[in-house]
């Protein structure tokens, strides 16, 4: 069934996506913005306690100041900011939405959609479109290791809270921020931890207040750091670590694999869209931000695959701009 025509489908309610409806809006188009989940919901599955690496100014969009007891803005203080920007620009956000698919070509666009909502039924609409921006992020998608044991209930992708850890001894897999800002917190939380990268040293990367405060946590052997290490196989009460030739158990009771995430190739795929197999970044024009798809444009954290160090927030809330001024976007 058709559900509406739109001269822009945004398909993401991130910061990148929400910057986009904005943008529509100012430029008098008619459009709707659908996001499988909640608004903003990556930000929405950060771990409860996260402070942005940037200042609150640096979030912001559609000229809406940021307000925020902190120098840096914790988790929650976004949460209520974007509210906020929804609610002053009333976007039409379709959200629990999930985009099955893109039939079409420029100016017919046909997008295929299935309400994700765990409760009533699951309606399958269709919404035609003169132009799609996809605004997909790539939080849900984690990077796998792709060992024997990483689908037990004892594994998580994603990293929440402490509480549940506490005196428990907890394996965290990665070298970057996730990784070491979910091992300070497990260790604070009274976890016993054990930080496991395969390269010999953590990324330079990281936030620079988070850095020396786990360098200083290992260097005081308060959070176990096993180096030019992998894991190799997960059981329910212990992991197999490899430095070298041979494989040696070590007793656990859960494993954070922070392994890093990227954008959804095998559905860019689908639709058109061409994806490096190496660096999972979509093809598509730096200045224009259209992918090889004509009519369909990338915004947000998606246009830079696996290298998702380098487009953030502050960067991809400028896409909106960017798209909406190219040559021909709606002409």
């Amino acid at each position: 069934m058709i559900e509406a025509k739109v001269d822009v489908a945004i398909v993401g309610a991130g910061p990148a996506g929400l910057a986009c409806g904005i943008e529509a809006k100012r430029l008098g188009y008619d459009y709707l913005i659908l996001e499988k989940g909640c608004v903003v919901n990556s930000i929405y599955r950060y771990p409860r306690d996260m402070t942005f690496f940037t200042t609150a100014d640096l979030l912001e969009i559609g000229d809406i100041p940021m307000i925020s007891p902190f120098e840096k803005p914790k988790r929650i203080d976004g949460l209520n900011y974007y509210r906020k920007v929804v609610e002053i620009y009333d976007l039409p956000i379709r959200d629990y939405t999930r985009l099955v698919h893109i039939e079409g070509a420029k100016d017919d666009f046909r997008l295929l959609t299935r309400t994700e909502r765990e409760a009533g039924p699951h309606i399958e609409e269709t919404i035609l479109a003169r132009r799609v921006i996809l605004a997909l992020g790539y939080y849900d998608n984690p990077t796998y290791l792709g060992i024997p044991g990483e689908d037990l209930p004892n594994v998580s992708h994603y990293f929440t809270e402490v509480h549940p850890y506490f005196r428990k001894k907890v394996a965290v897999i990665g070298g970057r921020n996730s990784a070491a800002e979910a091992a300070l917190l497990l260790f604070r939380g009274g976890a016993d931890v054990t930080l496991i990268h395969r390269r010999d040293a953590l990324g330079k990367e990281i936030k620079y207040w988070v850095l020396p405060d786990i360098e200083n946590r290992i260097k005081k052997k308060e959070v176990r750091a096993l180096f030019n290490t992998i894991v190799t196989r997960i059981e329910p009460a212990r992991i197999w670590l490899k430095n070298g030739q041979e494989e040696q158990p070590l007793e656990n009771d859960f494993v954070f694999a922070l392994t890093g995430y990227h954008p959804d190739a095998d559905f860019l795929k689908r639709i058109g869209i061409q994806v490096d197999p190496v660096t999972y970044r979509p093809q598509h024009d730096p200045e224009t931000l259209e992918s090889n798809m004509p009519g369909i444009y990338l915004a947000g954290g998606m246009v830079s695959g696996k290298e998702t160090n380098k487009v953030f927030i502050e960067t991809g809330r400028f896409h909106g701009v960017q798209i909406f001024n190219s040559p021909g976007f709606l002409g």
